[in-house]
């Protein structure tokens, strides 16, 4: 018996690659106006990273709990490893990359956390920095248990919180006076 030849491999399409999986969306990330094809299951924190290679959103627990994904999506922090992408369609997306282009100074949180130590290695200050620009942007100072509570949805297992809470109060501070 001779041996067949070898059956030539077909690629699968997935059921996602389909037409119908597919949508365009149209949103504002960092002042930018962006039109893109995304998968219905694409995340906002893969479509930020992968896409658009904003790769200051970092992607920590998966889970929504550590707050290292941490955007603000029309002015409201938004863990993006837990918001699709097609959900921000004629959405304004800050992320930390917005914060200071360039050569622009630090921002009053920014100078805050260099100043105050706010972080060692890194890694959740992202998150914690957007979620602080959201507070300090409000039209009146926010108090100290709305200012705790936002800070709960973070994890940092680095600095103990000390540091971090201190360099919110002091951009609070300058920001609406002592």
């Amino acid at each position: 018996m001779t041996p067949r030849p070898p059956t030539p491999l077909t690629a699968v399409t997935p059921p996602l690659a389909e037409p119908s999986g597919w949508h365009r969306i149209e949103l504002t990330v960092n002042g930018e106006r962006i039109t893109a094809e995304v998968e219905s299951r694409l995340l906002l924190s893969d479509f930020l990273r992968d896409r658009l290679r904003l790769t200051g959103t970092h992607v920590g627990c998966e889970h929504g709990v550590c707050g290292a994904c941490t955007v603000l999506v029309d002015d409201e922090p938004v863990r993006t490893c837990l918001t699709l992408a097609v959900q921000c369609e004629g959405a304004v997306i800050r992320t930390v990359e917005s914060l200071a282009p360039g050569d622009a100074p630090l921002t009053p949180v920014q100078r805050a956390f260099h100043e105050c130590h706010g972080m060692q290695c890194g890694f959740c200050t992202p998150g914690f920095v957007m979620t602080a620009t959201a507070l300090i942007e409000q039209p009146e100072r926010p108090g100290t248990e709305q200012v705790a509570d936002a800070l709960s949805g973070h994890l940092c297992r680095c600095t103990g919180y000390r540091n971090i809470r201190r360099a919110v109060c002091q951009a609070l501070d300058e920001r609406f006076g002592e």
